[in-house]
């Protein structure tokens, strides 16, 4: 069980303050919080309510709540010409957050503040090879036979020249939120992305590169449910592509004509 000054110690680091500052917000002497902090001494009940107003928590949680492993350290790493926000364990080691369903309209705002990106669910999987990955919960069936509820877990994609068409990925903007689709690059030749879907009721669509946020590469999934063989897509990567393509004709027609 973690003893009260070790959870002082710990709040008032993750709040970045010194002990003088820390002091000054309690109204009490450096040496005072000092003692609290070496288990010396112990604060009265007021005191108590006072720390836990200043760390907006609850009393019952600041005695009872381990916070020396509650919260993990974030920081902001560069990734080519973007940043992103990652959090790491006690050990140093990154951790893979995860985006739930309920949270995406949220990570639309928070996705580059280390605030909000620390209060996201995390885990770890020590079999992916080293790089920076996040994990988001799917909705819809539109890439069957990844079902609805699925965890893909994506690898950050530094430049979106680096997509490869064909390839599947998940992609953060403002227009469309968080989506999961088969991608195709031509950004060369109209600055886009086309999005497909792996289940063919659903149409391909585009989006401006500058409309993308994040992307991210899939690279594992993990989901509670068996695809069914059954409702499994017959459509290959070939045929997709020639999907899409016949779209890019079609966009690149219609501007001839307005020319």
């Amino acid at each position: 069980m973690t003893n009260l000054n070790e959870n002082l110690r710990a709040l008032r680091k993750q709040m970045k303050l010194t002990q003088d500052q820390f002091a000054a917000k309690l109204d009490i002497k450096r040496s005072l919080l000092g003692a609290y902090e070496e288990g010396r001494a112990e604060p009265k009940l007021e005191l108590l309510q006072k720390i836990a107003d200043v760390c907006r928590i609850s009393v019952d949680d600041l005695i009872g709540k381990d916070f020396t492993k509650e919260r993990p350290e974030a920081k902001t790493i560069a990734l080519g010409k973007e940043v992103v926000v990652i959090t790491q364990d006690l050990n140093g080691r990154d951790n893979i957050e995860l985006v739930p369903m309920k949270a995406a309209a949220g990570y639309l705002n928070g996705y580059a503040d280390a605030e909000y990106v620390k209060e996201l669910p995390r885990f770890q999987l020590p079999m992916l090879k080293q790089g920076t990955y996040r994990a988001f919960e799917i909705s819809g069936d539109s890439m069957l036979p990844i079902l609805p509820g699925t965890i893909v877990i994506g690898e950050y994609v530094e430049n979106l020249k680096q997509i490869k068409s064909g390839k599947t990925y998940i992609l953060v903007s403002q227009r469309e939120g968080i989506v999961y689709k088969r991608v195709f690059n031509y950004l060369d030749e109209t600055g886009k992305l086309f999005l497909v879907s792996d289940n063919r009721q659903y149409a391909p669509y585009q989006i401006d590169a500058s409309d993308v946020m994040e992307v991210w590469a899939a690279k594992a999934y993990i989901s509670v449910q068996f695809p069914d063989v059954e409702s499994k897509s017959d459509v290959s990567v070939e045929q997709l592509a020639s999907v899409v393509l016949d779209l890019q004709k079609d966009i690149m027609s219609l501007k001839s004509k307005k020319n």
